[in-house]
């Protein structure tokens, strides 16, 4: 098997994990065989209003099909 890593940007005012969530979600519209999302950074971004936003970056791992013998 071989596998791809991507990096991908997810941001979300609900948290963390909502942000992880919608960059996984939105990722696996155009990629298959998606094997694991690796949180590598989580920074809260204030607004002038003291309002807080999550932008998470994640390494996205999908299997690379194989079509050599189609």
């Amino acid at each position: 098997m071989v596998e791809k890593t991507i990096d991908l940007t997810g941001t979300s005012a609900n948290g963390i994990e909502d942000a992880v969530a919608l960059a996984v979600k939105r990722a696996a519209v155009t990629i298959q065989n998606i094997r694991q999302a690796k949180l590598v950074e989580a920074v809260a971004l204030v607004d002038g209003n003291g309002q807080l936003r999550w932008r998470v970056r994640l390494e996205l791992t999908f299997a690379i099909e194989d079509r050599l013998h189609e």
